[in-house]
């Protein structure tokens, strides 16, 4: 039986702030966790930007809600690449890793609290199922991307989770240079 995709996104939630955990008291560990953590990330936002949030938009009513997680997306993304970037074993890391826990930590309690009770409310369970297989699909053929990975298609898919308009006829860098200033406001 499929799962609900609403308990699947929270089991995702409760797995990167254990993460989160490992990472601040074992530093020993920093070097084999800190790829876990990025591609765990970066795996279930994919998913949830390409199987989730149009749904939610669409179907759940909750267009407003996902515009604002979409952009926290495109601001984790790049919070860790540059986390992805910083050595685990330099002073640099400590401050890198807490401003990837803050906003992930934001992010997580915002959609918790808005977009995933409106999608139990709104959808049925056999849809919410639905979208459990799509997200779990999307999500194992993710697995393995860092947050640099991104494709110009999936920058697409992220502009119209934001409602970014006119964004069509950009290459990838134009696009994440616009979707970044677009999160920032």
């Amino acid at each position: 039986m499929a799962a609900d995709v609403v308990d699947l996104i929270m089991q995702d939630h409760r797995e990167v702030e254990r993460l989160f955990d490992e990472l601040k008291d074992n530093p020993e560990k920093r070097v084999g966790l800190l790829p876990v953590l990025t591609t765990l990330l970066s795996a279930h936002s994919r998913a949830e930007e390409s199987e989730v949030y149009p749904a939610a938009a669409a179907e759940a009513g909750e267009a407003d809600e996902v515009a604002h997680s979409q952009e926290e997306h495109v601001e984790a993304d790049e919070l860790l690449a540059k986390l992805a970037a910083t050595d685990p074993e330099s002073a640099d890391f400590d401050q890198a890793l807490q401003k990837v826990i803050d906003a992930v930590s934001h992010h997580v309690e915002e959609e918790e609290t808005k977009v995933l009770p409106g999608m139990r409310a709104n959808l049925s369970d056999e849809r919410r199922q639905q979208l459990g297989e799509a997200f779990a699909a999307a999500r194992k053929e993710h697995l393995g991307d860092q947050p640099d990975d991104i494709t110009r298609e999936q920058l697409l898919q992220q502009a119209r989770n934001a409602d970014v308009s006119g964004v069509s006829s950009l290459d990838k860098d134009q696009l994440q240079k616009k979707l970044r200033q677009e999160a920032s406001e």
